[in-house]
């Protein structure tokens, strides 16, 4: 699988690892489903919720890392 960057977008992550939901959930990404938050990119998503981006890139890549 790809590495994930900030320019990932949400949409995009979930489409080919819905696993990685509950990480974006434990920052405050309730409504995954609405189409604003699936076309946000990491970046993003982490500058409207106040989480440091690269921070984020390595729990979601180390989750992908393990799953393959």
């Amino acid at each position: 699988m790809a590495q994930i960057t900030k320019d990932t977008v949400i949409g995009d992550i979930l489409d080919i690892a819905p696993q990685v939901a509950p990480v974006f959930m434990s920052i405050g990404m309730h409504c995954l489903g609405c189409p604003a938050s699936r076309g946000e990119t990491v970046e993003q998503a982490c500058m409207v919720h106040g989480v440091d981006v690269e921070s984020l890139l390595s729990e979601i890549n180390k989750l992908l890392s393990a799953a393959q």
